[in-house]
């Protein structure tokens, strides 16, 4: 991908080019849902088995690779890349499972797609000899409908939660998702009712939280997820307000912005998705090598949420300056305005909780200099 501020973020090396023609944004955002070709292009570009591990023929792949290819994907549609880098993410996580509970995932193919709820922990898991019987409720499963697993975060017998992972037919997905964003990014809600689950199958999620820590283990399994899981939520934020920009120019009588007005609203977007592609591709490479500290994590942590705060603005002044037909339902400033809101609201992108955490790890180290 040639990168508008030069090439700060590598072009990716494992995961390939999706075909812009089969990543049908208006449509999904009209039918709330991803076209199954969509889904298939994403799987044959690489996404899924990007951070499987090698011995199941996947590319245990970098950050700084996953998330250029995430961009790329939401100049199309914000949809697809938010599904595809969730795809990508909870297969890193799947990859903590035993070698038994990863063999049933991926002995066949390493293109499974992993769907998950795991904050907060719903439902619960009573022990039964060999594992688990598993019962409950999870909100927001993003890409559910065309996952074949689905990792579930439940409250455990001692306290601290589990992770299992459950077969797509061993569940009931309900239709629940009606965001004003990522419309079809298909968060439904996923119902368990009695399903027993291996003991193979599961992990505990303070292990899955703070990565793989055998000798050995790919630095993308060892990795805890703070200090990437940010950087590849705001990937789809960035990708989408570039799109919008891109847009909102097109739509200037004769594409010119020369104007004051305009050139002001252009040199600011421009700049300040300039700013969070530089911020991200830093982080990414934080990510990929380099020490794992508390402060490593936090800084990612903080860069993540600063990044997708900085594709908000962006996308809000272009909302403002664009006139009647941004506010069109159909307009692509409209939909990547709900898209880049959605996607700052997570969680894991959330500023003011990372800046805490950065804070708090920043005060440990006061003559600590950042990289």
């Amino acid at each position: 991908m040639t990168s508008p501020n030069g090439a700060v973020l590598a072009p990716p090396a494992a995961l390939r080019a999706v075909d812009r023609k089969v990543v049908a944004g208006p449509g999904a955002d009209r039918d709330g849902r991803l076209a199954p070709e969509t889904v298939a292009a994403l799987a044959e570009a690489g996404f899924a088995r990007h951070f499987v591990p090698r011995r199941w023929g996947g590319a245990a792949g970098s950050f700084g690779e996953l998330v250029p290819a995430v961009v790329a994907v939401a100049e199309q549609c914000a949809s697809a890349a938010w599904c595809a880098a969730l795809w990508a993410w909870h297969a890193r996580f799947a990859a903590l499972l035993p070698a038994a509970g990863q063999a049933q995932l991926w002995s066949a193919s390493p293109d499974v797609l992993v769907a998950a709820a795991l904050m907060p922990p719903a439902g619960r898991a009573e022990p039964v000899p060999g594992g688990f019987r598993l019962s409950g409720r999870w909100d927001c499963v993003s890409g559910v409908e065309h996952s074949q697993w689905i990792l579930l975060s439940t409250p455990g017998p001692a306290g601290a939660p589990l992770v299992l992972a459950v077969a797509r037919a061993q569940v009931t997905v309900e239709r629940t998702w009606q965001a004003v964003g990522l419309r079809a990014s298909g968060g439904d809600t996923v119902v368990v009712e009695d399903v027993t689950v291996p003991a193979h199958s599961t992990m505990d999620a303070t292990r899955m939280l703070g990565g793989d820590d055998n000798p050995g283990a790919a630095r993308c399994h060892a990795a805890p997820a703070h200090l990437a899981g940010g950087l590849v939520l705001a990937a789809v934020g960035l990708g989408s307000a570039r799109a919008a920009l891109a847009a909102w120019q097109a739509a200037l009588p004769g594409g010119d912005a020369t104007s004051p007005a305009a050139a002001t609203t252009l040199g600011r977007c421009a700049a300040e998705l300039d700013a969070a592609e530089l911020v991200l591709g830093a982080a990414a490479r934080r990510a990929d090598q380099g020490p794992i500290t508390a402060l490593t994590v936090a800084q990612n942590r903080r860069d993540g949420a600063f990044a997708a705060d900085l594709a908000v603005t962006a996308v809000e002044r272009l909302f403002r300056a664009g006139g009647a037909h941004t506010r069109n339902a159909g307009a692509a400033v409209n939909r990547a305005w709900r898209d880049v809101h959605t996607v700052a609201a997570h969680g894991a992108l959330r500023f003011d909780a990372a800046a805490q955490a950065y804070a708090t790890a920043r005060s440990e180290r006061p003559s600590h200099r950042d990289g």
